[in-house]
C-alpha cells in the first residue's frame, strides 16, 4: 500500500483536506459557474479557509474568465508551477487552468487522450497548491478521458474525493445527469449532492419568477436516487454580468495586476459576488456541502 500511496500526485496533494469534483452529464448546464460559486462560497465560509480551483475542462477552459484572471501567466518555481491567486496577497483562492498556458485565449486545444492525460497529471503533480482546505475541480461535460485520468491519478487520495452533480430541470439534462451519477458509483466517488441550476428566471425589474426550463426535476431525481438535494439556483442576470469576461475591460484599470497575483477586477469580484441575489442561495448549498464533508462516512449515498 505504501508504494501505491507514494506517488507525485499523492505527495503534492497530501496537504489538501477535501477534493470536490464538480461534474455534469451535459454541457450548457452552468457547471463552471457552479464551480466558481462553490470556490468563492467555500472561501467565504471561514476567515481562514484556503481554496483551490482546478479547471480540467481542457477544450473549453472558463474559470480564468469567470474569476477575472484572463491573461495572467503561470510562473515556474523550484517547487513547481505557482497557481494564480484571485485574491492577491491574501492567497486564499488559487487557480490553475490550461487557459493560462495559451498564447491567445481564442486558441483551440486539439489533443488526443494521451496528451490530455499528461496535462491533468502535470496539473495534479506539478502545481504548488500548498495547504488547502478545499480543492474544487471543474470537469468537462460527460464522462470522458479527463474524468478517467482524474480518478486514475488521484487513486492514492481517493478517500478525500467527493463529487457535486449539476443539472438543469429538463428531462434531457436529468437523463445525462444520471449517467454522471452512474460514473461516480462505478468509480466509488461519494456524492455530496445535486444542484438544480437555471431553475427559473428572476425578473430584475419586478422579481417575478418564470420557470423557463420547468422546475423540480433535480429535486425529484435526488429523492429517487437517495441523494442529498443541495438546492435550486435561478438564472441571475447580476451573476451573469459579474462573471462575463467582457466586463473585465469595461473599467479603466480593471485588469491591472496586483503585486501578489490576481487583478483589481478579480479581487473586487469576491466582494461583488456576495451582493448578488444568488450568493445567499449558494450559501445554503455550501452549508449542506460542509455538513456532508463533516459527517462520518460523508457522501456514501450512492449505493449500487
Amino acid at each position: 500500500m505504501s508504494v501505491v500511496e507514494d506517488t507525485p500526485v499523492a505527495r503534492r496533494l497530501r496537504s489538501v483536506k477535501h477534493i470536490i469534483i464538480v461534474c455534469s452529464g451535459k454541457g450548457g448546464v452552468g457547471k463552471s459557474s457552479v464551480s466558481t460559486q462553490l470556490a468563492l462560497s467555500l472561501r467565504a465560509s471561514s476567515p481562514t479557509a484556503r481554496v483551490g480551483i482546478l479547471d480540467v475542462d481542457l477544450t473549453g477552459p472558463s474559470i480564468p474568465r469567470m474569476l477575472g484572471l484572463d491573461g495572467h501567466p503561470v510562473h515556474q518555481s523550484s517547487d513547481g508551477w505557482v497557481p494564480v491567486y484571485a485574491d492577491g496577497s491574501e492567497a486564499r483562492l488559487s487557480c490553475m487552468s490550461v487557459g493560462f498556458l495559451l498564447k491567445k485565449k481564442e486558441d483551440s486545444i486539439v489533443w488526443r487522450g494521451p496528451k490530455k492525460n499528461a496535462m491533468i497529471r502535470q496539473f495534479l503533480s506539478d502545481v504548488r497548491w500548498g495547504e488547502l482546505d478545499y480543492l474544487v475541480i471543474d470537469t468537462p461535460p460527460g464522462t470522458s478521458d479527463e474524468h478517467l485520468s482524474l480518478v486514475e491519478h488521484m487513486a492514492p487520495v481517493h478517500a478525500r474525493l467527493s463529487a457535486v452533480l449539476v443539472t438543469t430541470p429538463q428531462a434531457v439534462a436529468l437523463l445525462d445527469a444520471m449517467k454522471c451519477l452512474s460514473f461516480t458509483r462505478a468509480t466509488g466517488i461519494p456524492v455530496l449532492g445535486l444542484v438544480e441550476n437555471m431553475s427559473g428566471y428572476v425578473c430584475p425589474c419586478c422579481g417575478e419568477i418564470s420557470n423557463v426550463f420547468s422546475t423540480g426535476g433535480g429535486a425529484e431525481m435526488a429523492r429517487r436516487e437517495g441523494l442529498p438535494f443541495l438546492g435550486s439556483l435561478p438564472v441571475d442576470t447580476e451573476l451573469v454580468t459579474l462573471l462575463d469576461a467582457a466586463e473585465a475591460g469595461a473599467e479603466a484599470g480593471a485588469g491591472a495586476a496586483l503585486p501578489a497575483g490576481g487583478s483589481v477586477r478579480s479581487f473586487e469580484l469576491l466582494e461583488r459576488y456576495e451582493r448578488t441575489p444568488t450568493a445567499p442561495l449558494f450559501k445554503g448549498i455550501v452549508d449542506k456541502v460542509l455538513q456532508q464533508l463533516s459527517a462520518p462516512g460523508a457522501g456514501e449515498h450512492q449505493a449500487s
